[in-house]
């Protein structure tokens, strides 16, 4: 295994900057600004909390910030319940979007818990 040195090769990273980029697009046309800007900024905030830490490169420090995102995860999600009860996006966008965002915040979870008892 090899050692990862900075946060881009983390794969929690990639997949919530994937979701992020997703749900920018799926919202890109929704004219509820404030709804729209919301969902955005909590998912971005999702791999801009992971980045920021790991940069830190303090342990305590980056298990704070890994609940951080994993919060910010946890808002995303209900703003795609809230999202697909107003008819901003459709079903199959918001299954693939929750599936995706249950995934990294379990990803998170299991970061944290390593983190947690090797490190």
């Amino acid at each position: 295994m090899e050692k990862i040195t900075k946060f881009e090769d983390l794969e929690v990273w990639k997949m919530s900057m994937r979701l992020t980029v997703k749900t920018y697009e799926f919202m890109r046309d929704c004219r509820d600004f404030g709804f729209r800007d919301q969902i955005q900024r909590a998912a971005v905030s999702i791999p801009s909390n992971i980045s920021e830490e790991f940069e830190r490169q303090t342990n305590k420090e980056f298990i704070q910030f890994l609940y951080i995102a994993k919060g910010s995860c946890g808002e995303l999600r209900t703003q795609l319940y809230l999202a697909k009860e107003l008819g901003y996006i459709e079903k199959p966008d918001f299954d693939t979007l929750l599936d995706n965002a249950k995934h990294i915040s379990a990803m998170i979870f299991n970061l944290i818990q390593y983190r947690k008892t090797t490190l």
